[in-house]
């Protein structure tokens, strides 16, 4: 038989599925791996979705999605950023944030192309990118408390450089950018012809101050995708609704690679971001109260462990630092599950970078969260230094 693609061979289960598959292995487990809410979905979002189906509507959309939906994402985001964006032209909806970031690259890379990316950050990204041809080139943010500058990101800009993937809030450190801070950014990447993608799936997550985006600056409009989406947001991870914003003319690009990709999202499941677009801001806003207590008990414990670890201000993510007890965080972890059966996510899985943290998910209940530490604690206590 024929070999099949090199590129895939290379592939690697992620370290966050590693774990968290490892979790059915152990009777009493406390899994803290995945980025996924333990809040069950509005009645409002099931019942539009219900409707739907019960209404036929089984057919395909637009394969840019059903305007209706478009538009409600263009009002959330003027609403949330005082940012327009045309519903016919510039907003695609796509199958989750993943497919959205599938598309965008599948749009901008050729082999040998390069792609900045501040790390720690999501697993995500390098896997398209080597898919594709082309390289990651990492910039380091762990002397900048995760924050990337604009002098670090000047200084990895090559002749080869085609886009730079920013991740905020971001995931694994919950930590995100401010407004000057993302103006800093701009200052550098507006005088370039790179392009820009920012994720920030975790946009409405956010706890100590209001989310700022790329959008805000017209400078970086023409050369900016952003990818976003309903599943962090309104607890909807299975019902898979992301979307892309772009200059139009970029956009038709992306919709020609999402329409070979997978036609449009599933119908239903576009009915039903609609109602949680329209209905679910309290909800929102409920759900991060939760986050804010279970992430201010969770940093104090952490602390008090004597774990460095910096607060987050969005996602559900912590990343204390481990490195006094391990060099080795995937060895950490899984010594931390057989020991007292509490899964974490190894902070190598977010890149070498990430080497020395493990990744700690507070989108669990209280009750999880507080055993988790004193599984934690524990541990700790009896691991040598």
């Amino acid at each position: 038989m024929k070999e099949i693609n090199a590129y895939v061979s290379q592939l690697e289960v992620p370290g966050t599925r590693q774990f968290s598959n490892k979790v059915a292995r152990y009777d009493n487990c406390v899994d803290l791996t995945l980025g996924q809410s333990g809040f069950m979905p509005a009645s409002y979002i099931k019942e539009a979705m219900i409707k739907a189906i019960e209404e036929n509507q089984l057919r395909y959309t637009h394969n840019k999605g059903l305007l209706e939906l478009r538009e409600a994402v263009s009002d959330d985001i003027y609403r949330r950023l005082n940012v327009r964006y045309d519903a016919e032209t510039e907003i695609l909806m796509t199958n989750g944030g993943s497919e959205a970031i599938d598309d965008v690259l599948r749009t901008l890379l050729n082999p040998g192309d390069e792609v900045l990316v501040p790390v720690p950050t999501y697993l995500g990204y390098e896997p398209v990118i080597k898919l594709l041809g082309a390289e990651t080139v990492y910039i380091d943010t762990t002397d900048s408390h995760f924050v990337p500058t604009g002098e670090a990101v000047a200084a990895a800009i090559t002749e080869r450089t085609k886009a730079i993937i920013f991740n905020y809030p971001t995931n694994p450190t919950g930590v995100t950018y401010s407004y000057d801070e993302i103006s800093a950014l701009v200052d550098v990447l507006s005088q370039t012809d790179i392009f820009i993608i920012t994720d920030e799936i975790y946009s409405e997550n956010v706890y100590d101050s209001p989310h700022h985006s790329f959008m805000e600056f017209p400078a970086v409009r023409k050369q900016l995708f952003v990818v976003s989406g309903l599943s962090k947001s309104h607890a909807i991870t299975g019902a898979r609704v992301g979307y892309v914003l772009a200059p139009a003319e970029l956009l038709e690009h992306v919709t020609t690679v999402h329409l070979y990709n997978s036609i449009c999202v599933a119908t239903p499941m576009q009915y039903g971001a609609i109602s949680a677009l329209k209905y679910g801001q309290e909800d929102v806003k409920r759900m991060n109260a939760a986050y804010v207590e279970r992430r201010d008990y969770l940093y104090d414990r952490l602390v008090k462990m004597g774990l460095p670890v910096i607060k987050p201000q969005g996602a559900f993510y912590i990343f204390p630092d481990i490195s006094a007890y391990s060099s080795d965080s995937f060895q950490f972890a899984n010594e931390l599950i057989e020991a007292v059966q509490l899964a974490v996510v190894p902070g190598k899985s977010f890149s070498d970078l990430g080497e020395g943290y493990i990744r700690l998910s507070f989108a669990c209940t209280m009750e999880e969260i507080v055993e988790a530490c004193d599984r934690l604690e524990r541990f700790l206590h009896d691991y040598p230094k």
